[in-house]
């Protein structure tokens, strides 16, 4: 790609430390040091305002599955922006890419998930579970089922009912008082939590968590269990094999509802359509964003089974709930040509079968064996590293050093997007990566973790150029 002049980018930093506030960050830190400016993209591929090239480890914000530049999708925005810029679904309309797109949508989910309501951002669609589930239970005289379960370490969004229903401390901290009747069980972490049983063993008993605590708070109280297939904010943490099926059974046998949060493992992330295909369980609804529409437009959705929607449509009335661009138009344009090139180009076929094999073994082969390396977990196109002090008896840093901080920043600073979650290295890049750049990304990554062994332990390891 022909790089143009570069934007100024001093100029930029000036003005974004005058007037923007960023998400999840320190103003004053960033401020003291400048933004780095991001101009333009292509495939995997990002450039900074001074013409520097990084490969997009994350896919944005675990987004970008189709890559940068895909002209298909920009085409699609202009034609609807064309023909209607945007109506609202409010007043008993509908527009034509709105309801092409809950079809394709119904097409794909697994099972009966045949009914979706439109939303703008992953936790706006988490905000819509929350509402649908429990007035679900109210509409079928049971007002008192209004207990959600969860899980540590989970990550549901950012607003208030998002953040309550998650399990970071953190966000707690700053979104109090939290969204009442929300209560967690134990992440299913083998490796930082149960090395002390064999990963089924300890999946099983993380699951039957879920049974202890539904008995705890009563059956009739309890609405639903909510999890990601594959923890990401957490520090995509792979359940054992033994959990999910577990949970399916034990939401069965109370009847509770069973929710997927697929914000991050929908649309082939996993080498399925969705996590839970992936991870071997069916629920009963399910929250979708990011990889909707590869990100190039804010849209989100919740689809539900027929439990639900026979209850909402025949019960309800009017469902007092929505956004002013709930099916907004050109997003759903945007999203329903996402999910033609996904099935044109067989994409979640490529991961499941080609790249993300591939993604995985060399994920392993090239950091496994690095002193940093703890452990390895991922699946499809998603890995998690966990970082360590000490690498034969897996013990973590102590909390003075910000061992996936520095990480980050080496990486950052060195051509490859990776992200931190506490002491976890995360991967999440595009779909359409090609094995080459499989390979720079995690040659990068293995000279980053050479760099940062060198800052956190004094040591100075033989390490490749990290250009």
């Amino acid at each position: 790609m022909t790089n143009t002049p570069p934007a100024n980018g001093a100029t930029l930093r000036a003005t974004d430390a005058q007037h923007h506030l960023h998400p999840f960050t320190d103003t004053a830190s960033l401020n003291a040091k400048g933004a780095r400016v991001i101009t333009k993209a292509k495939g995997v591929y990002l450039w900074d305002s001074e013409g520097e090239r990084l490969i997009d480890g994350m896919s944005g914000l675990w987004c970008v599955n189709m890559g940068y530049g895909r002209q298909e999708l920009v085409d699609a925005a202009n034609r609807q922006m064309e023909a209607l810029p945007y109506y609202n679904t409010f007043f008993q309309t509908t527009n034509e890419p709105a309801v092409h797109l809950a079809q394709a949508i119904a097409e794909i989910t697994p099972g009966d998930l045949n009914h979706v309501f439109f939303a703008g951002s992953g936790s706006e669609a988490i905000d819509t579970v929350i509402r649908m589930v429990r007035h679900y239970w109210t509409l079928n005289g049971q007002p008192d089922r209004k207990i959600l379960i969860a899980r540590d370490n989970a990550y549901h969004g950012s607003t208030i009912a998002g953040a309550s229903l998650g399990g970071m401390s953190g966000m707690h901290k700053q979104a109090a008082p939290l969204l009442p009747d929300i209560h967690r069980i134990s992440q299913p972490y083998w490796y930082g939590e149960g090395r002390d049983m064999s990963e089924h063993d300890f999946g099983i008993a993380c699951a039957r968590e879920l049974e202890d605590k539904i008995l705890e708070l009563g059956p009739d109280n309890v609405a639903a269990f909510i999890g990601e297939p594959v923890q990401g904010a957490g520090g995509v943490i792979v359940p054992p094999a033994s959990y999910w099926p577990e949970i399916q059974r034990i939401c069965n046998k109370y009847g509770i509802l069973l929710a997927s949060d697929e914000v991050i493992c929908g649309f082939g992330r996993t080498g399925s359509w969705f996590g839970c295909e992936t991870l071997g369980f069916q629920p009963d609804i399910i929250s979708m964003a990011k990889g909707l529409s590869s990100g190039y437009l804010p849209i989100s959705a919740v689809a539900v089974g027929e439990r639900i929607a026979s209850t909402l449509i025949n019960k309800c009335g009017d469902f007092n709930h929505g956004f002013t661009y709930s099916g907004h138009p050109v997003a759903a344009a945007v999203a329903l040509e996402n999910i033609r090139l996904l099935r044109d180009e067989r994409v979640i076929e490529y991961v499941a079968n080609t790249i993300g094999p591939y993604f995985q073994s060399r994920v392993r082969e090239r950091l496994g064996d690095h002193p940093l390396c703890g452990h390895i977990e991922g699946v499809g196109l998603l890995a998690g590293i966990a970082l360590v002090k000490d690498k034969a008896s897996g013990t973590l840093f102590e909390s003075g050093v910000d061992v996936g901080t520095v990480c980050r920043d080496h990486c950052f600073n060195n051509g490859l997007v990776m992200r931190a979650c506490g002491s976890r290295m995360v991967f999440c890049p595009p779909l359409v990566i090609s094995r080459a750049e499989v390979d720079e990304m995690v040659e990068k990554a293995r000279a980053c973790f050479d760099l940062t062994y060198e800052d956190v332990m004094g040591e100075t390891l033989s390490c490749a150029s990290v250009g």
